[in-house]
């Protein structure tokens, strides 16, 4: 059993929403308002350090870094996602155990130091997962496949709602996931 990448950074992405949320309903008493960095900086903060210009890193590190203990908070739990996505970044890369060891136990380290609940969470998640997780990062095998054929079952599956026939709307599901392997169906290549 392997563990998609996708589904740890997006676990990843919703503990850093999460304390966003939290941390503001504490301090500020009320939610988050566009006129909050932590407000401006959401869709940053989501977003991977290398696809971040250094202007767009400036403009969402040095606000939350001079707002005090949410930008403090912020930050931490945000470097937390980073190093995460540095630890699925050693898939298909053939880093040794000692390679891998280190990048986890850095990961694990800086959330256990982080006084944060979320964070401590997502890191008991992910050592909880590690044996799926270090199958990805060994083999570099996903299960993005299955994951997309079961996303498209279930949108067959909605579309077909209402439909009386049972077995017609499995005929459709297995119509649709299995379009590429029937070659009656492409279309010719000139």
């Amino acid at each position: 059993m392997v563990v998609d990448h996708f589904h740890v950074v997006q676990l990843a992405n919703k503990m850093l929403s999460q304390v966003r949320r939290r941390t503001t309903a504490e301090l500020r008493g009320r939610r988050g308002r566009a006129t909050d960095p932590e407000w401006r900086a959401r869709r940053k903060l989501l977003r991977n350090r290398e696809d971040l210009t250094d202007e767009q890193f400036a403009t969402m590190w040095n606000p939350l870094l001079g707002e005090g203990r949410i930008g403090q908070t912020l930050l931490t739990s945000w470097i937390a996602k980073e190093s995460l996505r540095n630890l699925l970044a050693l898939a298909r890369t053939g880093a040794d155990r000692h390679q891998l060891g280190h990048a986890r136990w850095k990961f694990l380290a800086w959330c256990a130091d982080a006084d944060i609940p979320e964070v401590r969470r997502l890191a008991a998640t992910v050592d909880r997962w590690w044996d799926e997780i270090a199958a990805f990062i060994n083999t570099g095998h996903s299960n993005a496949k299955s994951e997309g054929v079961n996303r498209v079952i279930k949108l067959t599956a909605r579309n077909a709602f209402g439909f009386r026939n049972a077995t017609n709307q499995r005929l459709r599901t297995r119509c649709v996931t299995t379009r590429r392997a029937r070659g009656h169906l492409r279309t010719a290549q000139l």
